[in-house]
């Protein structure tokens, strides 16, 4: 892993894959971050890397993985040993209002990004082929929805629930194409929900620190009881290089936090978390600004996510446990309003997506 080509890595999940490549003093390659700078990518979240390594060590290309020429021309010029895409629309409430951009993005980006990719991987010697990755970044949610028992395998049966799950699903089916017809070497993680800092605050647990640090009601989907396995997203960052540098080519690994928790007893825990940290002057606890709403269209009950493969072949397990992450994550956000205040300013304001009228 001397060059790394990060797709999205301008986004929550790259951008902290970037952030941990480089806080590891063994790592003394390069990246170069592919972005089309969407409305969640934040070049914000890189600006200590651009500023230590930018020029250097870091590089950056304002590029949509759908543009084929482009893409072509970074990867040759670039010449990456490894390519871990995580570029993608994420949001299932985006996905609702606006399904053609994910196909467009999480389909079609994909294949672009393999395409260019089995075209150099034939330009390489022998040797250059064995240290060659292509490593793809999925979701537990192109599983579809588990019952009150059981867990997500990688041999689960993919049942995509939502636009965006959809999308991811058949990207997957992409990767594996490619590498069965082909020959490029690939390898896929199907990750379970990510929390940490840079995260856009669309998602659960950013949405719920900042309205209550703004007095805003906290909308819960439902009666909030669906299910989600929760990951730190540094926890995330080294289960990919793992699989990166012990995985078998070809093969899927599921990568989960071991932490099933309800989406309310989430939002009480925020609470509580900010009642100590952060006490509010108009309200006594900010479970007081819990409002229950309209639940999302389709909305995926349980998911959880069985580890063990990653586990048992290359010896992975995540290092934070939920109280911990949620914790460090909390205060993150305290400590980089800036950060998420640039995000205001630029005009979302946590407001209601994918409502079907």
């Amino acid at each position: 892993m001397k060059n790394i080509l990060v797709t999205g890595g301008a986004g929550f999940i790259g951008a902290n894959y970037i952030h941990f490549m480089f806080n590891d003093p063994n790592f003394e390659g390069k990246i170069l971050n592919l972005d089309a700078l969407t409305y969640a990518g934040n070049l914000q979240s890189l600006s200590e890397i651009e500023e230590r390594f930018g020029g250097k060590r870091y590089f950056f290309e304002h590029a949509n993985t759908c543009d084929k020429d482009r893409v072509h021309k970074i990867i040759t010029d670039f010449k990456p040993d490894t390519i871990v895409n995580f570029a993608a629309e994420s949001h299932v409430d985006r996905s609702i209002d606006g399904p053609l951009e994910f196909i467009e993005t999480n389909v079609t980006g994909t294949a672009v990004m393999l395409i260019a990719a089995m075209d150099y991987y034939r330009s390489l010697s022998d040797e250059e082929k064995e240290g060659f990755r292509f490593h793809h970044v999925s979701t537990d949610e192109v599983y579809g929805s588990l019952g009150d028992t059981g867990l997500f395998l990688e041999t689960t049966p993919y049942d995509p629930s939502s636009p965006y799950s959809a999308s991811k699903a058949a990207s997957d089916h992409l990767l594996r194409a490619w590498h069965r017809t082909f020959g490029l070497p690939i390898t896929i993680s199907n990750c379970s929900n990510n929390y940490g800092g840079y995260q856009f605050p669309e998602k659960l647990i950013p949405l719920m620190v900042l309205n209550c640090l703004e007095h805003k009601p906290l909308p819960v989907y439902g009666e909030g009881l669906n299910v989600r396995d929760w990951l730190y997203v540094t926890d995330h960052c080294e289960a990919i290089n793992t699989i990166i540098k012990k995985g078998r080519i070809g093969e899927t690994y599921n990568v989960g936090g071991h932490n099933e928790i309800k989406n309310i007893d989430i939002v009480n825990t925020i609470c509580e978390i900010l009642d100590e940290m952060e006490p509010s002057k108009e309200v006594k606890s900010y479970k007081e600004l819990i409002t229950f709403v309209q639940d999302r269209p389709g909305h995926d009950m349980r998911y959880a996510i069985d580890a063990s493969k990653i586990e048992k072949e290359l010896g992975w397990v995540p290092k934070e446990t939920f109280p911990s992450g949620i914790r460090k994550t909390i205060a993150w956000y305290l400590e980089n309003r800036q950060w998420w205040k640039n995000i205001q300013d630029n005009s979302y304001q946590q407001e209601r997506l994918g409502l079907i009228k």
